[in-house]
């Protein structure tokens, strides 16, 4: 996470394991739930999750951390964070969360119940990478996500003042932002980054409308000397269409690029 050239956080940095495909859906909101009132949200609750691996039906949530965010404030009005009982971590190595230490006593029991509280007064749940969080909850111990989701790598689209990529990672608008780095691969810890990102966003209200516009998957129609510009949108090759630049963009987002895009059909093969 600390490598500036990694795009997404814990997904890019656990590469012994093999990610499932991204659904292929002509058009969706960022989340498939409603919020939970009229107007524009004001409480965001940010999550954060290390896990034993990728697979959601083989392995298991370790840790989670969450706080809840008050965007009209700019404030942090409560956090939590525990660890979750699992028998083995084969990714140690990169959350350095030791098994056992995951089953020695503590009321991750409590924690869990405070957290459904701060879920439920929360107008959305956020995440880096949300694709990835969203598919533990209703597992294990963790509790169905009763809010709708919005991803910070995916929804949002950061200000071209700070001079970030077009899919940054935590790390990377942590240093935009100005907030110092300490550490990376706790649950937290990173949920602590997304929020103090928020409290220097001036135009946090406008970002966060702008990310949950409906938003479909489009494919570039750029000729091989013009991938660049694709991939300086955003787009990914190969993921998740085989043999094209493909990226989920609202109207506007596509009113906005300097080449055409078509968008992608359900029936398209999807990358492997």
């Amino acid at each position: 996470m600390t490598d500036s050239s990694l795009e997404s956080g814990q997904l890019d940095l656990l590469q012994d394991f093999k990610t499932p495909s991204d659904p292929v859906c002509a058009i969706e909101t960022p989340s498939s739930a409603e919020p939970s009132s009229e107007g524009p949200p004001s409480r965001l609750l940010i999550v954060d999750t290390e896990t034993t691996g990728l697979d959601a039906d083989r392995d298991q949530c370790l840790e989670l951390g969450a706080i809840l965010f008050s965007i009209p404030h700019r404030q942090v009005l409560a956090q939590m964070s525990c660890l979750l009982p699992v028998d083995h971590n084969p990714a140690e190595a990169i959350n350095r969360i030791p098994a056992e230490v995951s089953r020695l006593d503590q009321p991750w029991g409590d924690g869990l119940a405070w957290f459904e509280r701060m879920m439920a007064s929360a107008d959305y749940l956020v995440a880096h990478n949300a694709a990835f969080d969203r598919q533990w909850f209703g597992r294990g111990s963790l509790p169905e996500a009763t809010r709708p989701w919005l991803c910070t790598l995916e929804d949002v689209r950061w200000p071209e003042a700070r001079n970030l990529r077009a899919r940054p990672s935590v790390i990377d608008l942590a240093l935009a932002y100005g907030i110092p780095v300490w550490s990376a691969h706790r649950a937290l810890t990173d949920c602590m980054y997304l929020a103090e990102v928020f409290q220097r966003c001036d135009d946090l209200e406008r970002l966060i409308a702008h990310a949950l516009e409906p938003r479909r998957l489009v494919r570039a129609q750029v000729s091989y000397d013009q991938r660049h510009l694709a991939r300086d949108a955003g787009f990914r090759w190969n993921d998740p269409i085989k043999g094209a630049w493909a990226r989920r963009l609202s109207e506007r987002e596509e009113r906005e690029l300097p080449f055409r895009v078509v968008p992608v059909e359900a029936a398209l093969p999807q990358a492997s």
